[in-house]
């Protein structure tokens, strides 16, 4: 993802960053600090792992093409590619 699709992304409403993460969970951008950066890359990629085998095991010609989990806080949204993990954290107060 360009540098100009993420500010893009990071200047909508509600959104407090953006992290790309390579498959292995390693983040490749960010705009969040890096502690938080490795917290989000590394629990978040484990769930889309887990979310898309569930998808998989559930119909073996299915994928996950997209996940959100919304909290009292947060809202998370997941979008796993062949080879990196775009995860953008939002304010869902803000929207």
């Amino acid at each position: 993802l360009g540098i100009i699709i993420m500010k893009r992304i990071n200047s909508h409403k509600g959104v407090l960053g953006i992290i790309i993460v390579n498959n292995d969970g390693i983040p490749i951008r960010t705009t969040l600090d890096a502690q938080v950066t490795v917290q989000y890359a590394a629990l978040v990629t484990h769930l889309a792992s887990k979310a898309r085998s569930v998808v998989r095991k559930l119909d073996e010609q299915n994928d996950l093409h997209f996940l959100r989990i919304r909290s009292k806080k947060h809202e998370i949204m997941v979008a796993p590619d062949n080879e990196y993990v775009l995860i953008v954290v939002q304010n869902p107060n803000a929207i």
